[in-house]
C-alpha cells in the first residue's frame, strides 16, 4: 500500500454535531498532505491519530469557509506545539492575506516559516515535484476561483528478481541499487546481462484527484484521465440539478458522468448538502452511471 486517503470531513456549508466540512489527508510515498481545512479539522486529525508534525504541505481549493476556516486554528496549534518545519500552503491568490491578517490581529505570529504558494492560473499547472511525486492543479468552475489537485506517483525503482540474480554469483548486494536504477550488468568475462533479465517491473504508479466545489465541467476529464481514485463533490441529487447549477455545484449523477468519461478506477462522492438525510441515495444515483462508486464518510480510509 503506497496511497492512503483519510476523510476528516465531507459535508458542505456548516459543521454539525456528527459531521464536518471538507478536509482530508492523503498519505502517498512518505508524504502526508492535508487537503482543505474546514472547521474542526484539527480535532478530526487527533481522532484519526494523524500526527500534526507530519503535515508540511496544505492544499486549499478555495476560500469559502467550509474549506478554509479551520486553517488559522491549525496554524495556531502548530505554534503552540513548537512546530519546527517549514509549512507550505497552496491556495488561491489572497490566502496569504487571509492568514497573515488573522495572525497579526491576534498577535499570534508563527515561530516557523510559512511559505505561501498563491495560485491564479486558469490552466492546469505543476505546483510541486520531487523524486517521488508530482502535483498539478485541476481548474474548477465555482462561484469564486477554485482548484482541485492531482497527485501522481512517479515511476519507482525496478524490483530485484532474486531468483534470476542467483544464477550469477558474481553479482553482489552492492550492485543491487544499480540494477534497481535500470542498469545492465556486465560480467567479468565481458558478457552483458540485460537489466530486464535481472529485475521486474516497478509497482504501478498510483494517482489521486481531488475535485472540490464545481459545476459539471467536462474540461477536467483530460487532466484526471485514468486516475486510480477520484473524489468529486456531489452536493446535490439529480432532482435538485437546477439548484446545483445556480450555486455552481454538482449532483451525484454528474460526478459519476465525469468519472465515466475520465475512465477512473474508483469514484468517491462527498460534500453532501445537509438537506439530505440518506447518503445511500447519492451512491444509488451515481451507480446508475458509474458502478464503482463509494461514499466519503468521516473517519473512513481508502487505501491502494
Amino acid at each position: 500500500m503506497s496511497l492512503k486517503l483519510t476523510i476528516l470531513g465531507c459535508h458542505s456549508s456548516t459543521p454539525k454535531t456528527t459531521v464536518n466540512p471538507s478536509a482530508q489527508v492523503l498519505e502517498i510515498k512518505n508524504h502526508t498532505f492535508l487537503i482543505d481545512c474546514g472547521e474542526g479539522t484539527q480535532v478530526q486529525l487527533r481522532k484519526n491519530k494523524i500526527k500534526f508534525s507530519k503535515i508540511k504541505r496544505i492544499f486549499i481549493s478555495h476560500l469559502h469557509g467550509d474549506h478554509v476556516f479551520g486553517l488559522i486554528g491549525l496554524i495556531s496549534t502548530f505554534r503552540l506545539l513548537n512546530h519546527a518545519n517549514d509549512l507550505h500552503i497552496y491556495g488561491p491568490k489572497g490566502i496569504k492575506e487571509f492568514i497573515v491578517t488573522q495572525l497579526r490581529l491576534s498577535d499570534s505570529y508563527a515561530k516557523f516559516p510559512i511559505i505561501f504558494h498563491e495560485l491564479s492560473s486558469n490552466e492546469s499547472e505543476l505546483i510541486y515535484e520531487d523524486d517521488k511525486i508530482t502535483i498539478h492543479t485541476i481548474p474548477l468552475k465555482h462561484r469564486i476561483y477554485t482548484n482541485g489537485y492531482l497527485f501522481k506517483e512517479k515511476i519507482g525503482e525496478r524490483k530485484l528478481n532474486i531468483d534470476a540474480i542467483k544464477n550469477y554469483p558474481e553479482i553482489e548486494k552492492c550492485d543491487y541499487q544499480n540494477l534497481k536504477n535500470g542498469k545492465d550488468y556486465q560480467l567479468k568475462n565481458g558478457e552483458l546481462i540485460p537489466n530486464k533479465e535481472l529485475t521486474l517491473n516497478p509497482n504501478k504508479q498510483l494517482s489521486y484527484a481531488y475535485c472540490s466545489d464545481t459545476l459539471y465541467n467536462e474540461s477536467i476529464v483530460s487532466i484526471i484521465k485514468n486516475v486510480d481514485l477520484l473524489y468529486h463533490e456531489s452536493t446535490f441529487l439529480e432532482y435538485h440539478k437546477e439548484l446545483a447549477f445556480k450555486t455552481k455545484h454538482s449532483t451525484a449523477k454528474q460526478a459519476a458522468q465525469i468519472a465515466k468519461l475520465a475512465n477512473v478506477n474508483k469514484l468517491i462522492l462527498g460534500h453532501y448538502s445537509s438537506r439530505y438525510k440518506d447518503l445511500e441515495s447519492f451512491k444509488k444515483e451515481a451507480k446508475t452511471i458509474f458502478p464503482n462508486t463509494l461514499l466519503a464518510i468521516e473517519g473512513k480510509t481508502f487505501s491502494l
